[in-house]
């Protein structure tokens, strides 16, 4: 349930420069340097898109992490105070193979964002890996 104190999440209009070597360093973990510079291009390339929070990480199948974690918790001051979060970086997932989504860039900020409204519109670039 959402805590009215914790204030509307406010999101900057474009990721920030220093998310994109984030998510090709996660992504790199997942693939190839030569697919990961294709898909981080696809990402700087993307159009925003706003997706629920609650969305995402059923897409990613990542689990809700606490609001005690250190990140989810600093972003979590951050809307408190009104400051604007990046949007966030992701990688479509695959219905067909069951493969799921990648938040690239950003799982922090999505937990964060549900803490406040887990149906919070959340801006991000989605884009596709090769396949």
């Amino acid at each position: 349930m959402p805590d009215d104190n914790k204030g509307e999440v406010r999101w900057l209009l474009e990721p920030e420069d220093q998310d994109y070597p984030s998510a090709a360093d996660y992504l790199s973990l997942l693939e190839s340097n030569h697919v990961v510079a294709s898909v981080v291009a696809a990402l700087k390339e993307a159009p925003i898109q706003h997706r629920k929070a609650k969305d995402i990480l059923r897409a990613a199948r990542l689990a809700l992490l606490p609001e005690d974690n250190a990140h989810v918790a600093s972003d979590l001051k951050k809307i408190k105070e009104g400051k604007k979060l990046s949007p966030i970086l992701m990688v479509r997932g695959d219905l067909a193979t069951g493969m799921p989504a990648q938040v690239a860039d950003g799982y922090h900020r999505v937990c964060a964002s549900y803490y406040t409204d887990e149906n919070t519109d959340i801006p991000l670039k989605l884009a596709d890996a090769p396949r």
